[in-house]
């Protein structure tokens, strides 16, 4: 089973559930990550039932670290109700992943502004 994949997944259940409301687009979003990359759809069953811990990122690539982040924030935009506690989330995601916690503010409005590779540009340029 994917570890990076498992543990991306695990962070997404577990911000979908930082507002109390983990709604159906969420839902549909992780599960569809997780058909993207194989992986079982009964183990994420499983994770949305006991989430665990969320640990640390220093075995992660620079473009993992990316992935992580960018899910959050798209995750985030998804229901088009942005709560404190999800950006709250997201920043610590955000610091644990190496990157300064207003990264958060930058992806979530510029997101759907520039192709991700100018995104992935800025973000590493300018906010780790």
């Amino acid at each position: 089973m994917d570890i990076v994949t498992r543990k991306q997944l695990n962070i997404l259940i577990q911000l979908a559930e930082a507002d109390k409301h983990f709604s159906t687009l969420e839902r549909e979003r992780i599960f569809e990550i997780a058909k993207k990359r194989n992986f079982p759809l009964e183990a994420v069953k499983d994770l949305i039932k006991t989430p665990e811990p969320i640990g640390s990122f220093g075995a992660l690539s620079n473009d993992q670290k990316f992935e992580y982040l960018y899910s959050c924030i798209d995750l985030m935009l998804i229901d088009e109700k942005i709560f404190d506690s999800e950006i709250i989330f997201c920043i610590d995601i955000a610091i644990k992943l190496g990157f300064k916690k207003n990264v958060v503010i930058f992806l979530k409005d510029e997101i759907h502004n520039y192709p991700m590779a100018d995104l992935k540009r800025m973000v590493f340029e300018r906010y780790t």
